[in-house]
């Protein structure tokens, strides 16, 4: 077989970031003043979203509950968040973030006030459904918020920025709801939180989208609208936007899961730990997590070929540090391992915000909305397995009995399989973009 001189030296075209299109937003104090305005609303979701984790052994009480049936609060919520982020994501991109905040801190406010006041199983697991769905509405719309206020250069910081100010509202959750609810009980500190969104809600009332007047290419254009079916099918299309959501679904889960729920029983039942300790190495892992915020979202900001090495040096550390507790002899590993596993865990939140990276940079801004909600639902569907499969596997292995080390050592040993499907998909995907 010949080839043609002129057809082997002409370059093969390789998908890459996108161009911005229009004026360069202009950040400065206006932009930050918004900002600022969405990351109260995120803050107060995360606190809504992680109060259950101070909460679980409460609620098998107050509900008459097994693990299964705990672990059905949190997969529930984290289900119907991550099935609402392409929802969210065209809602965004047709109707703009600050309308879509102010839904969502509605929902979440009335989920978590029938939390508050429920008695029974069914109607608190709807509850946090409802929840769930507000929750999945924030972290979208604030990021949109930044990417029409701020120049495409300072994105990966505030996306970094935007978890980190969501941490704040985990350490709210660690310290000070732990501490609310074995003082005041449950239904006066839920009912708190709930109403803690009629101050916030009236906060987003003031909110500017973008600068004005918004020029071409920043927010929805009615005349470049595109079906619903066309906008999801161009996003994932966008080798970048799988790529994003595998990212997000591999690195973000272990943290997740571990905060979400598992993490306070694992250290209290199977660790032997009283709940002030265990409380308090949970705030490590909130601690690691900011800083190693402010260090991924420089370098990223810094260089974008960064944002792989970053991926992969987290998931392996996260995978040895698992491999190493769950291998100790009898389960118990020292408190010092138990600390640097919580302190690596801390990365697994900043670096699954490098997947929404990868959707912002490969996807125009009219379906960036649809594109990041694609890539957000990643780690979120990689929680609801992680917890669903330790639930399942702790009930099994403990025969209706309490939880013994050796259960909780097995049923974590379930984390592997998430995290092995995620790394192959990240490397066959890699090699698709530029």
């Amino acid at each position: 077989m010949t080839v043609d001189p002129a057809s082997a030296a002409r370059p093969v075209p390789v998908p890459g970031p996108r161009p911005q299109l229009g004026p360069v937003p202009p950040g400065g104090r206006a932009a930050w003043t918004a900002w600022a305005i969405g990351c109260t609303v995120y803050v107060l979701a995360v606190v809504h979203r992680t109060s259950l984790g101070v909460a679980g052994l409460d609620a098998a009480e107050r509900f008459g509950i097994g693990a299964s049936a705990l672990s059905t609060f949190s997969i529930l919520q984290v289900l119907v968040y991550a099935a609402m982020q392409i929802p969210v994501g065209l809602l965004v991109d047709r109707f703009g973030p600050r309308r879509v905040l102010l839904l969502g801190v509605l929902l979440m406010s009335l989920g978590q006030l029938a939390f508050a006041l429920g008695t029974s199983f069914g109607p608190a697991l709807a509850s946090r459904a409802v929840l769930g769905c507000g929750d999945a509405m924030t972290f979208i719309s604030v990021l949109r918020v930044a990417a029409r206020w701020f120049p495409p250069a300072r994105n990966p910081l505030l996306a970094q920025l935007t978890g980190l100010a969501g941490m704040g509202g985990n350490l709210v959750t660690t310290v000070v709801l732990a501490e609310a609810l074995h003082r005041e009980g449950w239904t006066f500190t839920f009912g708190t939180i709930a109403l803690a969104g009629t101050g916030v809600f009236a906060l987003v009332a003031l909110l500017r989208e973008g600068p004005a007047p918004e020029g071409p290419g920043r927010g929805p254009q009615p005349g470049r609208r595109l079906s619903v079916r066309r906008q999801i099918r161009d996003a994932w299309s966008e080798p970048g936007t799988r790529l994003g959501m595998w990212v997000h679904f591999t690195t973000a889960f272990p943290a997740a899961a571990f905060g979400l729920l598992w993490g306070l029983p694992y250290l209290v039942e199977a660790q032997g730990l009283s709940r002030g300790a265990a409380g308090g190495l949970l705030t490590l892992l909130v601690a690691s997590n900011m800083v190693f915020a402010l260090v991924f979202g420089r370098l990223v900001s810094r260089s974008a070929a960064l944002r792989m090495p970053i991926a992969l040096t987290v998931l392996g550390a996260t995978a040895g540090c698992w491999a190493v507790v769950l291998a100790w002899p009898a389960g118990r590993p020292p408190l010092g391992l138990l600390v640097v596993l919580l302190v690596v865990m801390g990365t697994n939140g900043p670096a699954s915000l490098i997947g929404l990276d990868y959707a912002r940079a490969y996807n125009p801004s009219e379906r960036l909305g649809t594109a990041s909600g694609i890539a957000n639902m990643g780690g979120f569907i990689g929680s609801t397995i992680t917890l669903l499969g330790i639930g399942i596997l702790l009930d099994l292995l403990s025969g209706g009995a309490a939880h013994s080390a050796a259960a909780y050592r097995w049923a974590f040993c379930w984390q592997f399989v998430p995290l092995a499907v995620g790394t192959a998909m990240i490397l066959r995907l890699r090699r698709r973009i530029s």
